[in-house]
């Protein structure tokens, strides 16, 4: 390449400062090759094809969002045709950002990558283990990027593990990363997909930013590792499927998996070495021992000699028989050697050498030894169905006040059986927990375990219908439930239900799988407006409603509501053929069961059948219901049903550009709304009224629309609400010609989307962006962000944001433009909706 061709380039590396300015200059690069070829610029896609790296990786060294490791750099400048010189001023250029982030100098503030440092304390007590840990140092100084560390339960790998980790830190100068995966937790191990969201808040993602498909999370969490030193802890694992979405993908980090399993699988397919930990020898048990009880040990060499071989010389039951021994000063070794040695199950292995006899039997030393309701509330934890709780929890489980229930778990705090967890809840280990669970189903009385689990599960269900009725102040179908007989927190403000909503909801989850039938439907009932909001997961809500429709039948009360709510969580899931039938068989099952609790959850049922019919294109049929459910309302003289259903209708005629009439739709259901004083339905029809006005070309009335509509969203706590107030916001922003502010506010939107995981409003949000992105000239990014819409719309089944994709895609991408316009006028032409008109246009041009 002549020097007069190279010279811009040469410029514009020397001007490089942060991973943008790197990234622009990629791009720019890979619009010279495509002249250079006189073809089109390589896609994502096919640029993966010629290096082997994921289409992931591609964009995020294309974006900024990742600087490519050196050799990758190499190769990618060159694939994009980079002269020998300019190759040279590139990778000078690119060493100079790398430079720039490790000194946390040189780059403005948001270049920065986090350094998280999240190793807990390495145990305050730690013997032996030399050899095992010379294997690991060998290991490090080989390069390998995998460690396994294996063995049996209670073994000391999490202490073992953390003890080398924070001798080798200070070699990963771009921190640390650790996560508990709860592998043998007596409940659920925490998944990948939890476990890289939360690797991603630690790596400077925001909470709203984290994707919502596990296999996007890792993707970008492989993104931000790579050109990054940083050392992996990844704790107690139960297989290698779960440990395999978290594993780095570069060498110069190293991740250190701690597991039971021997993970074969990630030895044979990753590459991992393998060091597994046997029980302590009998002089580093004796150590250990020594170092943890003090004089006793050195005075009684025998008797402690005795006891750690009847702890099978386990670090974790050493460690607990050493806190007994602290705990009663004054005994001599030979005391607790003798309470050991009378156990006919002695430190028994369960199966394949896994020691949880063992480690059980140790355990019952802190129970017997504790005063006697301290005892019986250990065997009452037992009865949990979740991982963590409260004091009111506990209070339920022991029938006791709050306090008494306080005091309790103080003493078990004390005795290192519970442990604050967060706050004012307590959790336990996952040994302990179950070693509470057999113990109550052996210390108490099958009719004492009965009462306290039903205790608890009233209390559950008399908190949550308390907490919504702050929430929500129509009960909408919610049932009136007992009233509990132990107390329950205060949540009478909207702020504290929501709270003790969000903290409770797995242990909710848990209590309506796991309760009869009767407190399945209830609660299923009574929190279908908080799950719908978007305050919790889908899968939390399928799980309740389903459970609830799956353990009752049609002549059961509550099986109808729960039909209807699983339905229309099926809606927010974007799989509308099963939502639709879902609510078929709720609006039959609803007419066989007439009242005024039915009454709502017909209404409700109309509006998901419309809903479901508007997601599918089916917009006549859409129009068709909320009539149905408008005539129903205002026949049982029901304000509040019939405002909804007039919001509705109107977001139905938005769909048919009927403007005008959706305007008039959208002020009556403003007038219903303060009449009957629901700040939800006036905020919807405001919203609605907005867009309305958009329509009409009356742009600033809309704006102020929907900052009101935006405003109540946010103070309701209504996620999918505000991401649609800030979508529609940024799409009249865009044709004020307000382009970056636009951008800044849909780029908000999808934050938010994402956040509360509504697909379809995704898939809204990331063609709003396509367009305004297209109309700023930025074609490549506005592709990438309809390809993304795309490929969410036909997941969702949402037909008209499939047509809205198309379109965009030709106007994005203008060599391919005629074939994208024509499957968006299929698509239009279907819907028998007005954009056809438009589409057609431009394929006229």
């Amino acid at each position: 390449m002549p020097e007069q061709a190279t010279a811009p380039m040469l410029d514009a590396a020397a001007a490089v400062t942060t991973s943008a300015d790197l990234a622009r200059l990629l791009r720019r690069l890979r619009r010279r090759e495509a002249r250079a070829r006189g073809g089109p610029e390589l896609t994502y896609r096919e640029l993966a094809a010629l290096t082997g790296w994921s289409t992931a990786i591609i964009g995020g060294y294309l974006t900024g969002s990742a600087l490519p490791p050196t050799d990758r750099f190499d190769t990618l400048t060159r694939l994009l045709g980079a002269a020998p010189r300019e190759q040279g001023a590139l990778a000078t250029a690119r060493d100079r950002v790398a430079d720039a982030r490790r000194a946390g100098t040189g780059a403005p503030t948001a270049e920065r990558a986090p350094v998280p440092r999240e190793l807990p304390a390495a145990p305050s007590v730690f013997a032996g283990r030399e050899s095992p840990l010379a294997a690991l140092d060998a290991m490090l100084a080989a390069g390998d990027a995998v460690i396994a560390i294996t063995g049996t339960g209670g073994v000391g790998k999490t202490a073992f593990a953390l003890r080398w980790a924070h001798g080798v830190a200070e070699r990963f100068p771009d921190g640390q990363l650790y996560v508990n995966l709860r592998g043998y937790d007596p409940n659920e191990p925490l998944t990948p997909a939890a476990a890289l969201a939360r690797f991603l808040r630690s790596l400077g993602v925001e909470s709203a930013a984290v994707p919502p498909d596990e296999d996007e999370r890792a993707a970008r969490y492989r993104s931000l590792l790579a050109g990054r030193r940083m050392l992996i802890v990844l704790d107690n694992a139960y297989a290698a499927e779960q440990v395999r979405p978290l594993l780095p993908g570069n060498p110069s980090c190293l991740a250190v998996v701690t597991s039971r399993d021997d993970l074969a699988g990630l030895v044979a397919r990753d590459g991992a070495r393998r060091v597994e930990l046997d029980v302590l020898a009998d002089t580093e048990a004796a150590d250990l021992l020594r170092e943890l009880v003090g004089d006793r040990v050195t005075d009684d060499a025998a008797a402690a000699a005795e006891l750690a071989r009847l702890c099978w010389r386990l670090p974790l039951a050493l460690r607990v028989a050493a806190e007994q021994a602290a705990a009663r000063p004054g005994a001599p070794l030979a005391e607790l050697v003798a309470d050991l040695g009378e156990e006919r199950r002695r430190l028994d292995f369960l199966d394949a050498g896994d020691p949880s006899t063992s480690v059980r039997t140790v355990l019952s030393w802190s129970h017997r030894h504790l005063a006697p309701a301290p005892a019986r509330a250990f065997a009452l934890l037992g009865l949990l169905p979740g991982r963590d709780f409260d004091a009111y929890a506990m209070a339920a489980l022991a029938d006791a006040p709050v306090q008494e229930a306080e005091r309790l778990l103080r003493s078990l705090g004390r005795a290192q059986l519970t442990q604050r967890s967060d706050g004012r809840r307590h959790a336990m280990h996952d040994m302990l927990r179950a070693y509470a669970t057999e113990l109550a189903g052996s210390a108490l009385d099958p009719r004492e375990a009965a009462e306290a689990r039903g205790r608890l599960f009233d209390y559950y269900r008399a908190a949550a219908s308390a907490a919504m009725d702050a929430l929500y102040i129509k009960r909408w179908g919610r049932p009136e439930v007992p009233a509990a007989a132990t107390p329950i927190p205060d949540v009478g403000d909207p702020a504290r239900a929501r709270a003790w909503l969000d903290a409770e909801r797995d242990n909710l989850v848990a209590v309506s799988l796991h309760a009869a039938p009767r407190y399945s439907t209830d609660l299923s009932q009574t929190l279908w407006q908080y799950l719908e909001s978007g305050a919790g997961p889908c899968t939390d809500a399928l799980a309740i409603h389903g459970h609830a429709v799956a353990v009752t039948t049609p002549d059961d009360p509550g099986h109808a509501g729960a039909l209807t709510a699983l339905g229309i969580t099926h809606w927010r899931r974007g799989e509308p053929e099963e939502a639709y039938r879902r609510l078929e068989q709720a609006l039959d099952a609803h007419h066989h069961l007439p009242g005024p609790t039915t009454d709502r959850w017909i209404l409700s049922t109309h509006a998901g059948l419309g809903l479901v019919a508007d997601q599918l294109g089916r917009f006549s049929d859409a129009l068709g219901h909320f009539r149905r459910g408008l005539a129903f309302a205002r026949s049982i003289g029901d304000r509040d049903g019939e405002a909804g259903h007039l919001i509705n209708m109107g977001h139905g005629l938005l769909r048919l550009e009927r403007y005008a009439e959706a305007e008039r739709h959208f002020q009556e259901g403003v007038r219903l709304g303060q009449e009957v004083a629901d700040q939800r339905v006036i905020a919807e029809a405001v919203f609605g009224l907005g867009e309305a006005l958009a329509g009409l070309g009356r742009h600033d009335a809309a704006l102020t629309h929907f900052g009101q509509a935006l405003a109540s969203s946010r103070e309701l706590v209504e996620g999918r609400a505000e991401a649609l107030a800030l979508d529609a916001i940024g799409l009249v922003q865009r044709r004020l010609g307000k382009h970056q502010e636009a951008l800044d506010r849909l780029e908000e939107a999808l934050a938010v989307a994402r956040e509360f995981g509504d697909r379809r409003v995704q898939a809204q949000v990331l063609n709003s962006l396509g367009e305004t992105l297209c109309e700023g000239g930025d074609l490549d990014l506005s592709v990438s962000q309809h390809e993304a819409a795309l490929a969410l719309a036909v997941e969702t089944a949402d037909r008209l944001q499939q047509a809205r994709a198309y379109e965009g895609l030709g106007d994005a991408d203008p060599p391919g433009a005629a074939r994208w316009w024509r499957q968006a006028e299929a698509v239009y032409a279907a819907l028998e909706v007005p954009a056809v008109a438009r589409v057609q246009a431009k394929l006229d041009m």
